[in-house]
Protein backbone atom coordinates (compact mmCIF):
# COMPACT_ATOMS: atom_id res chain seq x y z
CA UNK A 1 0.00 0.00 0.00
CA UNK A 2 1.33 2.86 -0.87
CA UNK A 3 0.91 5.69 2.03
CA UNK A 4 -0.51 9.37 1.16
CA UNK A 5 1.39 11.51 4.61
CA UNK A 6 -0.71 14.00 6.09
CA UNK A 7 0.99 16.64 8.22
CA UNK A 8 -0.89 18.70 10.63
CA UNK A 9 0.73 21.42 12.28
CA UNK A 10 -1.52 23.11 14.95
CA UNK A 11 -1.96 26.96 16.18
CA UNK A 12 -0.25 28.96 18.89
CA UNK A 13 0.69 32.24 18.11
CA UNK A 14 4.58 32.38 18.92
CA UNK A 15 4.70 28.88 20.23
CA UNK A 16 4.48 27.75 16.26
CA UNK A 17 7.87 28.37 16.07
CA UNK A 18 8.79 25.14 17.81
CA UNK A 19 7.44 23.45 14.69
CA UNK A 20 10.13 24.96 12.76
CA UNK A 21 12.99 23.18 14.73
CA UNK A 22 11.13 19.94 14.25
CA UNK A 23 10.73 20.30 10.45
CA UNK A 24 13.99 21.46 10.43
CA UNK A 25 15.50 18.30 11.66
CA UNK A 26 13.14 16.15 9.75
CA UNK A 27 14.82 18.01 6.16
CA UNK A 28 18.05 17.38 7.92
CA UNK A 29 17.69 13.69 8.54
CA UNK A 30 16.23 13.37 4.57
CA UNK A 31 18.15 13.26 1.19
CA UNK A 32 18.98 17.08 0.27
CA UNK A 33 16.87 17.20 -2.81
CA UNK A 34 13.77 15.13 -1.81
CA UNK A 35 10.75 17.44 -2.95
CA UNK A 36 8.09 17.81 -0.11
CA UNK A 37 7.57 14.43 1.69
CA UNK A 38 4.08 15.71 2.92
CA UNK A 39 1.69 15.44 0.27
CA UNK A 40 -1.06 16.70 2.54
CA UNK A 41 -0.60 19.88 4.70
CA UNK A 42 -3.31 21.19 6.97
CA UNK A 43 -2.37 24.39 8.95
CA UNK A 44 -4.56 26.03 11.96
CA UNK A 45 -3.80 29.31 12.93
CA UNK A 46 0.27 29.88 13.25
CA UNK A 47 0.62 26.89 12.12
CA UNK A 48 -1.48 27.49 9.14
CA UNK A 49 1.28 30.32 8.36
CA UNK A 50 3.84 27.90 8.46
CA UNK A 51 1.69 24.99 6.45
CA UNK A 52 1.73 27.84 3.02
CA UNK A 53 5.27 28.47 3.45
CA UNK A 54 5.88 24.60 3.15
CA UNK A 55 3.12 24.49 0.33
CA UNK A 56 4.74 27.19 -1.45
CA UNK A 57 8.03 25.68 -1.16
CA UNK A 58 6.95 22.25 -1.94
CA UNK A 59 9.36 21.78 -4.69
CA UNK A 60 12.23 21.70 -2.16
CA UNK A 61 11.16 20.27 1.13
CA UNK A 62 14.60 21.55 2.57
CA UNK A 63 14.35 25.29 0.83
CA UNK A 64 10.86 25.31 1.95
CA UNK A 65 12.17 24.87 5.82
CA UNK A 66 15.16 26.90 5.36
CA UNK A 67 13.11 29.77 3.93
CA UNK A 68 10.58 29.25 6.92
CA UNK A 69 13.37 29.33 9.54
CA UNK A 70 15.01 32.55 8.21
CA UNK A 71 11.83 34.23 8.66
CA UNK A 72 11.21 32.99 12.31
CA UNK A 73 14.72 33.14 13.55
CA UNK A 74 14.62 36.69 12.91
CA UNK A 75 11.12 37.39 13.98
CA UNK A 76 10.33 40.85 16.45
CA UNK A 77 7.28 41.90 17.23
CA UNK A 78 6.81 44.32 15.47
CA UNK A 79 6.07 42.50 12.26
CA UNK A 80 2.94 41.05 13.77
CA UNK A 81 1.49 43.68 15.51
CA UNK A 82 1.92 47.10 16.00
CA UNK A 83 4.34 47.63 18.85
CA UNK A 84 4.69 51.80 18.89
CA UNK A 85 3.38 53.95 21.53
CA UNK A 86 0.06 55.35 19.46
CA UNK A 87 -0.51 52.48 17.76
CA UNK A 88 -0.97 50.60 20.88
CA UNK A 89 -2.65 53.25 22.61
CA UNK A 90 -5.18 53.88 19.85
CA UNK A 91 -6.08 50.05 19.39
CA UNK A 92 -6.64 49.82 23.48
CA UNK A 93 -8.88 52.47 23.57
CA UNK A 94 -10.70 51.47 20.89
CA UNK A 95 -10.93 47.68 21.76
CA UNK A 96 -12.33 49.19 25.51
CA UNK A 97 -14.24 51.93 23.89
CA UNK A 98 -15.78 48.79 21.47
CA UNK A 99 -16.88 46.98 24.44
CA UNK A 100 -18.42 49.31 26.18
CA UNK A 101 -20.55 50.08 23.16
CA UNK A 102 -21.44 46.52 22.34
CA UNK A 103 -22.19 45.87 26.18
CA UNK A 104 -24.82 49.42 26.01
CA UNK A 105 -26.27 47.79 22.39
CA UNK A 106 -24.56 50.28 20.29
CA UNK A 107 -23.14 49.05 16.91
CA UNK A 108 -19.09 48.91 16.98
CA UNK A 109 -18.46 51.03 14.05
CA UNK A 110 -15.38 49.67 12.95
CA UNK A 111 -13.20 46.07 13.62
CA UNK A 112 -11.73 46.45 16.77
CA UNK A 113 -8.69 44.05 18.48
CA UNK A 114 -6.74 44.58 21.50
CA UNK A 115 -3.53 44.67 18.62
CA UNK A 116 -3.15 45.95 15.05
CA UNK A 117 -1.83 43.23 13.27
CA UNK A 118 -1.44 45.14 10.03
CA UNK A 119 2.61 44.46 9.80
CA UNK A 120 1.49 40.95 9.65
CA UNK A 121 -0.84 41.62 6.83
CA UNK A 122 2.38 43.39 4.52
CA UNK A 123 4.46 40.51 5.78
CA UNK A 124 2.59 37.78 4.53
CA UNK A 125 2.02 39.65 1.59
CA UNK A 126 5.89 39.91 1.37
CA UNK A 127 6.89 36.52 1.67
CA UNK A 128 4.15 34.04 0.73
CA UNK A 129 3.58 34.09 -2.81
CA UNK A 130 0.22 31.84 -2.86
CA UNK A 131 -0.09 31.72 -6.38
CA UNK A 132 3.01 29.15 -6.29
CA UNK A 133 0.32 26.61 -4.45
CA UNK A 134 -1.34 25.73 -7.06
CA UNK A 135 1.87 25.74 -9.30
CA UNK A 136 3.06 22.43 -7.14
CA UNK A 137 -0.09 20.90 -6.98
CA UNK A 138 -0.02 20.67 -10.98
CA UNK A 139 3.51 19.97 -10.86
CA UNK A 140 2.87 16.75 -8.15
CA UNK A 141 4.58 18.10 -5.14
CA UNK A 142 1.34 18.64 -3.15
CA UNK A 143 -1.82 16.60 -2.93
CA UNK A 144 -3.53 19.69 -1.01
CA UNK A 145 -2.75 22.36 1.21
CA UNK A 146 -5.65 23.40 3.58
CA UNK A 147 -6.54 26.33 6.59
CA UNK A 148 -8.97 25.85 9.31
CA UNK A 149 -10.83 29.05 10.16
CA UNK A 150 -14.09 29.89 12.64
CA UNK A 151 -16.93 31.13 11.25
CA UNK A 152 -18.47 33.62 14.26
CA UNK A 153 -21.82 33.61 12.13
CA UNK A 154 -22.58 30.09 11.53
CA UNK A 155 -20.58 28.49 14.94
CA UNK A 156 -18.70 25.89 12.32
CA UNK A 157 -15.46 25.47 11.89
CA UNK A 158 -14.63 25.64 7.97
CA UNK A 159 -11.27 24.15 6.43
CA UNK A 160 -10.27 25.62 3.20
CA UNK A 161 -8.76 23.86 0.97
CA UNK A 162 -6.97 23.51 -2.50
CA UNK A 163 -5.92 20.27 -4.08
CA UNK A 164 -6.21 18.32 -6.96
CA UNK A 165 -9.77 17.79 -8.71
CA UNK A 166 -10.74 14.74 -7.02
CA UNK A 167 -11.26 15.88 -3.40
CA UNK A 168 -14.51 16.12 -2.46
CA UNK A 169 -15.78 18.49 0.09
CA UNK A 170 -17.33 17.48 3.18
CA UNK A 171 -20.06 18.21 6.15
CA UNK A 172 -19.95 16.64 9.50
CA UNK A 173 -21.33 17.94 12.69
CA UNK A 174 -20.47 22.00 12.97
CA UNK A 175 -17.21 21.15 10.48
CA UNK A 176 -17.38 21.75 6.67
CA UNK A 177 -14.92 21.30 3.95
CA UNK A 178 -14.72 23.82 1.47
CA UNK A 179 -12.43 24.23 -1.64
CA UNK A 180 -11.29 27.61 -2.45
CA UNK A 181 -8.28 29.36 -3.37
CA UNK A 182 -6.31 29.96 -0.55
CA UNK A 183 -4.85 33.96 -0.23
CA UNK A 184 -3.99 36.19 2.35
CA UNK A 185 -7.69 36.45 3.79
CA UNK A 186 -7.99 32.68 4.66
CA UNK A 187 -4.69 33.06 6.59
CA UNK A 188 -5.36 36.33 8.27
CA UNK A 189 -8.60 34.66 9.48
CA UNK A 190 -7.04 31.55 10.33
CA UNK A 191 -4.71 33.03 12.57
CA UNK A 192 -6.80 35.90 14.37
CA UNK A 193 -6.70 35.15 17.44
CA UNK A 194 -9.83 36.03 19.31
CA UNK A 195 -10.12 39.40 21.32
CA UNK A 196 -6.36 39.68 20.40
CA UNK A 197 -6.56 40.05 16.20
CA UNK A 198 -9.03 41.43 14.37
CA UNK A 199 -11.55 39.14 12.54
CA UNK A 200 -11.69 38.71 8.78
CA UNK A 201 -14.53 38.83 5.90
CA UNK A 202 -14.03 35.79 3.86
CA UNK A 203 -17.35 35.96 1.62
CA UNK A 204 -20.25 36.52 3.33
CA UNK A 205 -18.97 35.52 7.23
CA UNK A 206 -16.27 37.23 9.52
CA UNK A 207 -14.14 34.42 10.51
CA UNK A 208 -11.60 33.96 12.88
CA UNK A 209 -8.93 31.71 14.57
CA UNK A 210 -9.36 28.16 13.18
CA UNK A 211 -8.68 26.83 16.82
CA UNK A 212 -11.79 27.59 17.81
CA UNK A 213 -14.50 25.01 17.95
CA UNK A 214 -12.04 22.90 15.90
CA UNK A 215 -13.47 19.75 17.70
CA UNK A 216 -11.50 17.37 15.06
CA UNK A 217 -8.52 18.79 14.41
CA UNK A 218 -6.79 15.35 12.85
CA UNK A 219 -10.17 14.58 10.36
CA UNK A 220 -8.82 17.38 7.61
CA UNK A 221 -6.14 15.72 6.69
CA UNK A 222 -8.35 12.19 6.53
CA UNK A 223 -10.89 13.81 4.50
CA UNK A 224 -8.13 15.26 2.03
CA UNK A 225 -6.73 11.62 1.70
CA UNK A 226 -3.90 11.10 4.21
CA UNK A 227 -3.14 7.29 5.23
CA UNK A 228 -0.59 8.65 7.78
CA UNK A 229 -0.43 11.98 9.45
CA UNK A 230 2.11 13.63 11.61
CA UNK A 231 0.82 16.14 14.30
CA UNK A 232 3.35 18.69 15.41
CA UNK A 233 1.82 20.51 18.36
CA UNK A 234 3.11 23.37 20.93
CA UNK A 235 1.78 21.78 24.15
CA UNK A 236 3.93 20.16 26.70
CA UNK A 237 2.75 17.11 28.14
CA UNK A 238 2.97 17.95 32.03
CA UNK A 239 1.49 21.46 31.54
CA UNK A 240 -1.45 20.45 33.08
CA UNK A 241 -0.17 18.43 36.32
CA UNK A 242 -2.91 18.73 38.68
CA UNK A 243 -0.18 17.50 41.20
CA UNK A 244 1.69 20.81 40.71
CA UNK A 245 -0.84 23.42 41.50
CA UNK A 246 0.01 25.76 43.94
CA UNK A 247 -1.94 28.38 46.01
CA UNK A 248 -2.61 31.07 43.58
CA UNK A 249 -2.85 33.53 45.90
CA UNK A 250 -6.11 35.61 44.79
CA UNK A 251 -8.53 35.98 41.65
CA UNK A 252 -7.38 35.01 38.78
CA UNK A 253 -6.36 38.69 36.74
CA UNK A 254 -7.46 39.37 32.86
CA UNK A 255 -4.28 38.14 32.09
CA UNK A 256 -4.53 34.75 33.23
CA UNK A 257 -8.02 33.90 32.02
CA UNK A 258 -6.90 35.17 28.75
CA UNK A 259 -4.04 32.58 29.02
CA UNK A 260 -6.11 29.68 30.59
CA UNK A 261 -9.09 30.20 27.18
CA UNK A 262 -6.29 30.39 24.79
CA UNK A 263 -4.82 27.23 26.24
CA UNK A 264 -8.28 25.73 26.00
CA UNK A 265 -8.41 27.19 22.49
CA UNK A 266 -5.35 26.08 20.83
CA UNK A 267 -3.60 23.07 22.77
CA UNK A 268 -7.11 20.87 24.52
CA UNK A 269 -8.79 19.83 21.35
CA UNK A 270 -5.99 18.53 19.75
CA UNK A 271 -5.08 16.36 22.64
CA UNK A 272 -8.74 14.58 22.85
CA UNK A 273 -8.62 13.99 19.37
CA UNK A 274 -5.59 12.12 19.64
CA UNK A 275 -6.89 10.15 22.47
CA UNK A 276 -10.43 9.61 20.52
CA UNK A 277 -7.72 8.02 17.71
CA UNK A 278 -5.90 5.60 19.91
CA UNK A 279 -9.15 4.45 21.47
CA UNK A 280 -10.57 4.17 18.05
CA UNK A 281 -6.96 1.86 16.34
CA UNK A 282 -7.70 -0.26 19.91
CA UNK A 283 -11.16 -1.18 19.03
CA UNK A 284 -10.22 -1.67 15.62
CA UNK A 285 -7.69 -4.07 15.73
CA UNK A 286 -9.84 -6.28 18.26
CA UNK A 287 -12.40 -6.50 15.37
CA UNK A 288 -12.71 -9.55 13.08
CA UNK A 289 -11.41 -8.13 9.14
CA UNK A 290 -15.52 -8.91 8.52
CA UNK A 291 -16.59 -6.41 10.98
CA UNK A 292 -14.09 -4.19 9.72
CA UNK A 293 -14.37 -4.21 6.45
CA UNK A 294 -18.33 -3.98 6.48
CA UNK A 295 -18.25 -0.51 9.02
CA UNK A 296 -15.26 0.71 6.63
CA UNK A 297 -13.09 1.04 9.95
CA UNK A 298 -9.26 1.16 10.03
CA UNK A 299 -6.36 1.92 12.05
CA UNK A 300 -5.23 5.73 11.95
CA UNK A 301 -1.20 5.80 11.81
CA UNK A 302 -0.13 8.81 13.84
CA UNK A 303 2.47 10.48 15.00
CA UNK A 304 2.88 13.53 17.37
CA UNK A 305 5.63 15.55 18.40
CA UNK A 306 5.31 17.75 21.10
CA UNK A 307 7.94 20.23 23.39
CA UNK A 308 9.75 17.78 26.16
CA UNK A 309 9.82 21.14 27.76
CA UNK A 310 7.24 24.01 28.80
CA UNK A 311 7.26 26.80 26.39
CA UNK A 312 5.63 29.03 29.39
CA UNK A 313 8.35 28.33 31.26
CA UNK A 314 10.57 29.43 28.70
CA UNK A 315 8.86 32.51 27.88
CA UNK A 316 9.31 33.16 31.32
CA UNK A 317 12.88 34.38 30.80
CA UNK A 318 12.22 36.15 27.59
CA UNK A 319 9.40 38.33 28.35
CA UNK A 320 11.62 40.75 28.91
CA UNK A 321 12.42 41.23 25.33
CA UNK A 322 9.15 42.14 24.28
CA UNK A 323 8.48 45.72 23.36
CA UNK A 324 7.83 47.93 26.10
CA UNK A 325 4.67 49.14 25.05
CA UNK A 326 3.45 45.32 25.08
CA UNK A 327 5.29 44.80 28.27
CA UNK A 328 3.29 48.27 29.75
CA UNK A 329 0.11 47.03 28.14
CA UNK A 330 0.38 43.77 29.24
CA UNK A 331 0.70 44.77 33.18
CA UNK A 332 -2.24 46.32 32.41
CA UNK A 333 -4.08 43.37 32.27
CA UNK A 334 -2.40 41.34 34.95
CA UNK A 335 0.80 39.58 33.78
CA UNK A 336 3.56 39.56 36.13
CA UNK A 337 6.54 37.44 35.88
CA UNK A 338 4.96 34.30 37.08
CA UNK A 339 1.54 35.39 36.43
CA UNK A 340 -0.17 35.21 33.00
CA UNK A 341 3.25 34.12 31.01
CA UNK A 342 0.53 31.23 29.31
CA UNK A 343 -0.80 34.26 27.34
CA UNK A 344 2.87 36.21 27.12
CA UNK A 345 3.54 32.90 25.43
CA UNK A 346 1.41 33.24 22.65
CA UNK A 347 2.29 36.94 21.75
CA UNK A 348 6.35 36.54 22.00
CA UNK A 349 7.38 36.97 18.32
CA UNK A 350 10.97 38.18 19.25
CA UNK A 351 13.81 36.42 17.83
CA UNK A 352 15.34 35.04 21.60
CA UNK A 353 12.31 33.52 22.42
CA UNK A 354 11.78 32.11 18.59
CA UNK A 355 14.95 30.79 18.74
CA UNK A 356 15.11 29.05 21.55
CA UNK A 357 12.01 27.45 21.16
CA UNK A 358 12.74 26.40 17.68
CA UNK A 359 16.01 24.36 19.25
CA UNK A 360 13.62 22.54 21.33
CA UNK A 361 11.49 21.58 18.33
CA UNK A 362 15.03 21.02 16.84
CA UNK A 363 16.49 18.32 19.79
CA UNK A 364 13.18 16.96 20.30
CA UNK A 365 12.93 15.86 16.38
CA UNK A 366 16.28 14.30 16.46
CA UNK A 367 15.96 12.61 19.76
CA UNK A 368 12.91 10.51 17.53
CA UNK A 369 14.26 10.52 13.77
CA UNK A 370 14.41 7.12 13.83
CA UNK A 371 10.41 7.13 14.46
CA UNK A 372 10.44 9.70 12.52
CA UNK A 373 11.88 8.31 9.44
CA UNK A 374 10.18 4.80 9.66
CA UNK A 375 7.38 6.48 9.89
CA UNK A 376 7.77 8.45 6.73
CA UNK A 377 8.66 5.39 5.10
CA UNK A 378 11.68 6.94 3.46
CA UNK A 379 15.43 6.46 2.94
CA UNK A 380 17.70 8.79 5.10
CA UNK A 381 20.71 10.39 3.50
CA UNK A 382 24.29 9.12 3.63
CA UNK A 383 26.15 9.86 6.89
CA UNK A 384 27.84 13.31 5.77
CA UNK A 385 24.28 14.27 5.00
CA UNK A 386 22.91 14.01 8.64
CA UNK A 387 22.95 16.99 11.67
CA UNK A 388 25.42 16.84 13.69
Amino acid sequence: MVHRIGLILTGGGARAAYQVGVLKAISESLPRHVHNPFPIICGTSAGALNATALAVNAHSFRKGVQYTHNIWRNFHANQVYRTDLVGVFNNSVLWLSGLLMGSLGFRVPRQISLLDNSPLVELLEEVLPCEKIQENIDAGFLFALSVTASGYGSGQSVTFYQGVKDIMPWKRARRVGVPAKINMEHLLASSAIPFIFPAVLINREYFGDGSMRQIAPLSSALHLGATRVLVVGVSHDDDYDPSKRQNSGGYPSIAQIAGHALNSIFLDSMEVDLERVRQLNQLVKTMPDEVREMLNLKEIDVLSISPSQSLEKIAERYAKELPWTIRWLLRLIGVRQHNGTSLVSYLLSEKKFCNAVIELGYQDALAKRDQIMAFLDVAQPDAEEMPQ
